[in-house]
């Protein structure tokens, strides 16, 4: 029986490994990144925290992304929470994975022993039927030698983040998460699929420093720019 090669998920052509998702030369055409923050991702003059990062650093040590929101990763990104494509999940994972070691051959990661995913309610959960931060998650924590735990839970159901204004988003996450399981010592590794204002990883981050761990660093597909 002949098997039906993978194709890659933008020019449709077979792939050499069909693990990876994107061939070579789509993956060079990914649309590239300005500067950024370190630390919180946003556009910078350097490679060094921003001045934003130095006057008020955000509750977090680092932040990783492949992309701003923008075609094709804003596309998959849809597809993967809106229309069931979970097929895309291990490219999407590793496009974060080769981010996350670019920032670790530059010396700026440290080695994460702990991967967690930004949770979503019960009720949501069960109407999605997944939750797309953590199908993210389980791939990289395997990549990175690392565990992986759901550690964390949303206890109180509020509006959906992506409809609401920055200062409604603060005030919807407040008190919205639980931690459930000792992060003393631990380096951390927060996957999200998109940072927008920051607000649902800065209230995790602020949960998990004060359970004493030690760094926490934020991967995400997308932040919004």
């Amino acid at each position: 029986m002949l098997s039906i090669p993978a194709l890659c998920w933008l020019c449709r052509l077979p792939l050499h490994i069909a693990v990876h998702g994107l061939c070579s030369s789509c993956l060079r055409q990914l649309p590239p990144l300005p500067s950024l923050c370190p630390c919180c991702g946003l556009p910078a003059s350097s490679a060094q925290p921003c001045g934003r990062c130095i006057r008020r650093p955000p509750p977090w040590h680092g932040l990783v992304c492949v992309s701003d929101y923008v075609p094709p990763l804003s596309d998959w990104v849809q597809q993967l929470k809106f229309s069931r494509v979970t097929a895309l999940r291990v490219m999407l994972a590793r496009l974060l994975l080769l981010k996350l070691l670019t920032k670790r051959r530059h010396e700026l990661l440290p080695r994460i022993d702990l991967v967690l995913s930004v949770p979503l309610h019960r009720r949501r959960a069960w109407q999605r039927g997944y939750n797309q931060a953590a199908l993210l998650a389980r791939p990289l924590a395997h990549w990175l030698g690392c565990d992986y735990r759901e550690a964390v839970r949303r206890v109180r159901h509020g509006a959906a983040q992506h409809a609401l204004s920055a200062s409604a988003r603060k005030k919807n996450l407040r008190g919205a998460f639980r931690l459930e399981m000792p992060v003393r010592g631990r380096h951390i590794l927060l996957i999200d699929d998109v940072v927008t204002t920051g607000s649902t990883v800065a209230q995790i981050s602020h949960l998990l420093l004060a359970q004493g761990a030690a760094s926490i660093q934020i991967g995400c597909l997308c932040r919004t720019l």
